[in-house]
């Protein structure tokens, strides 16, 4: 009789944990991704947004199409001014489906990670915008 309630505390528990580990993952990808901003480093061939999303933990993160994330990760830099020592700010996103199993729609949460650092170049090769 008390299986079937502590069966759904430990799927809550777990989904709360993966809930924070993205979370997480998206508060780092923002910061790397504020550094490359402020120095003006990119590889080659890509752009700044394209980089920190290949750059996420999981595929699910990545890519999106399951139950918990539809959709990709979403990266949007936003410079706050043109010149050396104007902030730069990146931001990182995507909505997470709390327990999908349960089949609750409205049982969502933006998952934002957000840095923002000081220009140490003038931009070249980072450009602003989501994607």
């Amino acid at each position: 009789m008390v299986l079937p309630f502590l069966m759904l505390i430990v799927v809550v528990f777990l989904d709360f944990g993966r809930a924070l580990n993205y979370w997480v993952d998206t508060t780092h990808l923002a910061s790397e991704g504020a550094r490359l901003a402020a120095v003006d480093r990119i590889p080659e061939g890509t752009s700044l947004q394209a980089y920190i999303r290949d750059r996420a933990d999981t595929q699910e993160l990545r890519d999106g199409g399951s139950n918990s994330i539809a959709d990709p990760l979403e990266v949007c830099v936003t410079p706050l001014g043109d010149e050396v020592g104007d902030p730069v700010e990146v931001q990182v996103r995507t909505t997470y489906h709390w327990i999908p199993l349960l089949g609750i729609d409205e049982a969502t949460t933006t998952i934002t990670g957000t840095a923002t650092m000081r220009r140490e170049r003038l931009a070249d090769a980072v450009l602003a915008g989501c994607s």
